[in-house]
């Protein structure tokens, strides 16, 4: 299964948290999916760390590049056909980071693991 990580979904995943779901944490773990992570969460990740709403011990580079090789997970670049879906997408969820994984579970079929269940208002294939 081609899973789209929400980046809520990651950072829980990658620190063992309590947070992520039994069945996210199955997913994750499973060898059999191809995980993906997008530029878009890396982008939000950066910010989060720049306003000091998150912190980590290792440099984001650092941190991505060794859980990412660790765990398997791709990363999803933003293409510029991904940015042209956002012109008929509805306005169901107004943060542009979830609006931008939504369009990019759309075009590359995927599945996207997250906990917000506004994403379902898409018809995404939402999995918590």
């Amino acid at each position: 299964m081609k899973v789209l990580l929400d980046t809520h979904a990651f950072l829980w995943a990658i620190s063992d948290s309590a947070r992520l779901s039994p069945r996210g944490r199955a997913i994750f773990l499973d060898d059999d999916n191809q995980l993906l992570l997008s530029a878009a969460s890396v982008w939000e990740i950066a910010i989060k760390l720049a306003l000091g709403r998150l912190t980590t011990t290792d440099p984001l580079g650092d941190l991505l590049d060794r859980e990412m090789k660790a765990n398997g997970i791709g990363l999803l670049p933003i293409e510029v056909e991904h940015c042209l879906r956002l012109t008929d997408l509805p306005f169901h969820h107004r943060d542009p980071f979830d609006r931008m994984l939504v369009v990019q579970a759309m075009a590359e079929d995927c599945r996207l693991l997250s906990t917000d269940p506004v994403l379902d208002k898409y018809g995404v294939q939402r999995i918590w």
